[in-house]
């Protein structure tokens, strides 16, 4: 089925693939993937994938629409020094969904913290990526939060009184609607020009897991929850990591660093918005030395 031309709209592919070179091939190394599994955390199942099993525990949070298996090659590659769980947000991928289901952000970082709760995880540092990094800010801020590092991937900086999100609702939705249907490959590589048909593949497979009304929320608050209110009060070492194609400005990121002066600010020049996958190696290379402080 034909893709409605304004979801090929070019200023949305670039702030998501920033159409950089492919990065060289690495020689295979085992995988750190031990497991996937369910467990009850803030009176929901929430499903998560283990890679690792050794090490600092990292609690990871993908982005709007990224359901936990679409970050495997990020979590295969922390594995290899951290045990890295990555989550299935309510309403996508495993975890339960439902358009019942309360979808707000201040639902979702109590999610993260009760998860790392429940898997008994005493200290652990947070990556999120987008919408990911944002419950991250909000997570910290709990009082049952033991995030020692927090890790914030390219998050949307919108809110009251700002800007609106540079990426449109409705290509988001495109997306997961266009898989719905069950896309070719084609189609897909009209939203993500730059990416390899493995991962491709991967994403059309489980974006339809992505609940609607779960998305609309969670895009709605970009606009409403104030997360610049809770950054100055941010009490662990922070590293925010900005792609040179994605959706913030510099001012913006300056701002940040003005409501947080001990934050720790990288840029993947190379990257749009879903920087893994346009430079896998200098978003590595941007998190690694922070990570080392630990």
């Amino acid at each position: 089925m034909p893709i409605e031309s304004k979801y090929r709209d070019k200023k949305y592919r670039i702030l998501l693939s920033g159409n950089a070179a492919k990065p060289p091939l690495e020689k295979p190394m085992p995988s750190t993937y031990q497991y996937g599994g369910q467990i009850t955390a803030n009176g929901i199942r929430q499903h998560y994938i283990r890679y690792g099993g050794k090490g600092l525990p990292i609690l990871l949070i993908p982005g709007i629409t990224s359901p936990a298996a679409t970050w495997g090659s990020v979590a295969d590659r922390l594995g290899r020094k951290y045990d890295t769980y990555v989550l299935d947000m309510r309403g996508r991928g495993l975890s339960q969904g439902g358009d019942e289901l309360d979808y707000s952000l201040d639902a979702c970082a109590a999610d993260a913290t009760s998860i790392a709760d429940a898997l008994g995880l005493a200290d652990y540092i947070f990556v999120g990526h987008s919408m990911g990094a944002r419950v991250g800010i909000r997570a910290a801020r709990r009082p049952d939060s033991r995030i020692t590092q927090l890790i914030l991937v390219d998050p949307p900086v919108n809110g009251p009184g700002r800007r609106p999100y540079p990426i449109g609702l409705d290509w988001i939705l495109g997306a997961v609607r266009s898989a719905a249907k069950g896309t070719s490959l084609e189609e897909m590589r009209t939203f993500l020009p730059t990416w390899k048909d493995e991962d491709l593949r991967l994403r059309a497979e489980w974006i339809p897991t992505c609940n609607v009304r779960a998305v609309e929320v969670a895009y709605a608050g970009f606009h409403t929850d104030d997360i610049h209110a809770d950054i100055p009060h941010l009490e662990v070492p922070t590293l925010l990591v900005v792609a040179g194609k994605g959706v913030i400005l510099p001012e913006e990121a300056e701002e940040i660093r003005r409501l947080l002066p001990s934050i720790q600010i990288e840029r993947v020049e190379r990257a749009g918005h879903l920087i893994p996958w346009d430079d896998f190696e200098g978003f590595f290379a941007a998190l690694t030395p922070f990570l080392g402080k630990v």
